[in-house]
C-alpha cells in the first residue's frame, strides 16, 4: 500500500467538514471528495449477508443499501463472496452488470455506477465498502488503489472501534443503523421462532414474502413486528 495514499486519504479524512458525525463517516466523506462520488456506505456483513451499516454519506444511499437486502443480490453480495472488488460502469447497460434486478431499482434511485471493495483484516472479514456515481463510468486505475487505502484504513477503523467495546456489545459508533433496520432483525427473529427454522432461512422467507408481495422489506418487518402479518411454512 503506498504511503503517498495513505497520506493523501488521510488528509482528505482530516478535512472533512466538522459535521461529519463518526471517524467512520469521514471515510465516506473522504472517499466522495477524493473520487468524485455521489455516495458511499461501509456496510457490516455477516455469512454474507447485510447485517447494518457503519457509516453512509446519505439517507439516499442508504435507500440503495436496502436494495441488496431486499434482493439477495448486488455489489456488497459479490464482493464479499469473492472477497474482492467488484464494480459495474454503467447499471443502465443490460449487457454490462451481473445484478439484473439490483441495477434495475438502483438506476430508479439515481445511481449509475458502482464499485465494492470487501473490508478485511487477515482472516478477519467484517463487510464492504460500496462507491457510488450518480453518472456513469469508470474507476481509474489510480482510483481502484484509493478506494484499496480507503477499504483498508475502513478495516482497520472499524476493527479498532470494535476493541473498544464491551464483551457481547457492538460499539456505539458501528450500531446507528436506520431504525426499521433494527425491524427486519426483530421480524426474523420472531420468524425463525414462528416457523421453527434457522435465522438464515427466516430472512430468507421475508425476503420472498416481500418480493411476491412487491412491498419494501422494512413494511413487511414492521407487520410482522406488530403481529399484524404471520408467515406461513409454506410462505
Amino acid at each position: 500500500m503506498s504511503l503517498d495514499r495513505v497520506g493523501l486519504v488521510l488528509a482528505a479524512m482530516a478535512d472533512v467538514d466538522g459535521d461529519a458525525p463518526s471517524v467512520v463517516h469521514r471515510v465516506c466523506a473522504a472517499a466522495i471528495g477524493l473520487l468524485g462520488l455521489s455516495g458511499c456506505a461501509i456496510s457490516l456483513m455477516v455469512d454474507g449477508q447485510l447485517e447494518g451499516s457503519a457509516g453512509v454519506s446519505d439517507a439516499g444511499i442508504a435507500a440503495v443499501q436496502e436494495l441488496e437486502m431486499e434482493l439477495g443480490e448486488g455489489p456488497s453480495v459479490d464482493a464479499w463472496d469473492h472477497d474482492e472488488p467488484v464494480g459495474a460502469s454503467d447499471l443502465a447497460d443490460p449487457s454490462g452488470t451481473r445484478w439484473p434486478l439490483f441495477s434495475r431499482a438502483a438506476v430508479d434511485e439515481g445511481v449509475r455506477a458502482v464499485f465494492a471493495f470487501p473490508l478485511h483484516q487477515g482472516a478477519i472479514r467484517i463487510g464492504v465498502l460500496v462507491l457510488y456515481r450518480a453518472e456513469p463510468g469508470a474507476l481509474s486505475a489510480e482510483e481502484w488503489a484509493r478506494g484499496a487505502v480507503l477499504a483498508d484504513l475502513a478495516s482497520q477503523i472499524v476493527l479498532a472501534l470494535q476493541a473498544g467495546a464491551g464483551d457481547g456489545q457492538i460499539h456505539e459508533l458501528l450500531a446507528e443503523e436506520p431504525p426499521h433496520w433494527a425491524e427486519v432483525h426483530q421480524a426474523t427473529g420472531m420468524i425463525s421462532v414462528q416457523l421453527e427454522v434457522p435465522i438464515d432461512e427466516a430472512f430468507v422467507r421475508m425476503r420472498a414474502h416481500a418480493f411476491a408481495q412487491r412491498r419494501p422489506l422494512r413494511e413487511v418487518a414492521r407487520d410482522v413486528v406488530a403481529r399484524r402479518l404471520r408467515l406461513e411454512a409454506s410462505s
